[in-house]
């Protein structure tokens, strides 16, 4: 698992499998953000996987799906949203780790976290 910390209480990552739960939690993390919608690639663990996992082992869960190339500003808003309901520090990923680390990047810039 390639984990990106982007500021104190924000990280991000590719893809994570249900198994990577466990190492989430022990790094400390106390929520986990989806951007991913769920079927946006073949074989992809499905939100509701995850959120069981992250849920099991104590962690707070929330999906803000934004698709790939297309974030709105209610994207960024809902992210936004997100971030000042989770305790933190949050985990977030998507396919790559960009959007989740974008999203963080808009929030910043406009002001909303």
């Amino acid at each position: 698992m390639d984990i990106r910390q982007i500021a104190d209480d924000y990280a991000v990552s590719p893809q994570i499998a249900v198994e990577d739960i466990a190492a989430i939690k022990m790094a400390g993390f106390q929520s986990v953000v989806c951007n991913r919608p769920d079927g946006e690639d073949a074989g992809q663990p499905s939100v509701a996987s995850i959120a069981a996992a992250a849920q099991a082992a104590g962690l707070a869960f929330r999906h803000v799906p934004v698709v790939s190339g297309a974030m709105t500003m209610d994207d960024v808003t809902a992210m936004a949203a997100a971030l000042k309901e989770l305790p933190g520090p949050v985990f977030a990923y998507c396919r790559s780790g960009t959007r989740s680390a974008n999203l963080y990047g808009f929030i910043k810039e406009r002001g909303l976290a």
